[in-house]
């Protein structure tokens, strides 16, 4: 990055600790990252690879142009009160990274008027494999955005979203979508051993299997239903699987699946936002 903001993260947890492992990797300086984190043990890692590290919210805000929200949803509302005073005197960017918190619930509890992005990882980020749903509030600057973009960019792809609404939209697709390939995973597992392979050659098969597919679909200049239709030859084998997961009303059950999960994000939102 060039003319690297100094970014401070309240909270240190896995997510948190993982777009530091990025940001390092992809050449960020260490003494521009604060941390803040009540748990020494995190806190005494975190200084080890060079970073500044408090148990001080208040103080990593106002050393910061780029804040970084992650702690859990359900603790957030008092976290952000108590950085109200700090977020109006020196008017960091806020990002946050807990799901089901909106953009008018932070901002109030911030004390009004701030600079804010809501994003929604997902866990590959853990990997560097993440997808990131983003979205800015109008006080956000285009250099400020740009700095929200190489943030998540550094465990992954981020992708900003017209309207606060998408990222109950994202939370289907790629915030909750691991664990539907999970699932899969599970279930082609599991009928690989009943079809008589051994569980390790079985699992083995499916994890490469779906690394394989998804590098695939994604270095390819043709869409997924391209791909599959290369692979399924008239009246062989392939299709013979397609035909059953069809009749079984596969297209119809993952629509309904993804669509519960964004009714829930919507739910979620509305239990931890209200007053």
């Amino acid at each position: 990055m060039s003319q690297q903001p100094v970014i401070a993260f309240i909270g240190a947890g896995n997510m948190a600790r993982a777009i530091i492992g990025g940001l390092l990797e992809n050449g960020f300086t260490a003494a521009n990252i604060w941390a803040a984190e009540p748990d020494a043990e995190r806190l005494a890692d975190l200084a080890a690879q060079g970073l500044k590290t408090t148990t001080d919210n208040q103080a990593a805000v106002a050393a910061a142009d780029l804040v970084v929200l992650a702690v859990k949803p359900q603790i957030m509302r008092a976290v952000a009160n108590d950085l109200a005073t700090a977020a109006q005197q020196h008017q960091p960017l806020f990002v946050s990274i807990a799901a089901g918190i909106s953009m008018e619930a932070l901002e109030r509890w911030l004390g009004g008027d701030v600079a804010l992005v809501r994003c929604m990882p997902n866990t590959p980020s853990l990997v560097q494999t993440g997808a990131s749903g983003l979205f800015a509030n109008a006080r956000v600057s285009e250099l400020q955005r740009e700095q929200a973009t190489q943030v998540l960019q550094a465990v992954g792809i981020a992708l900003w979203v017209q309207s606060e609404a998408e990222l109950d939209a994202v939370t289907a697709v790629s915030g909750s979508g691991p664990a539907y390939y999970f699932l899969m995973m599970e279930a082609m597992t599991a009928a690989g051993v009943k079809l008589g392979l051994s569980e390790a050659t079985a699992r083995e098969l499916t994890l490469q299997t779906a690394l394989g597919a998804a590098r695939m679909a994604s270095s390819s200049d043709v869409d997924a239903a391209e791909l599959r239709r290369r692979v399924t030859s008239p009246k062989g084998t392939t299709e013979q699987a397609i035909l059953t997961f069809q009749a079984q009303g596969l297209e119809a059950t993952v629509e309904k699946a993804m669509t519960a999960c964004r009714d829930r994000a919507v739910d979620m939102a509305a239990e931890l936002c209200k007053d």
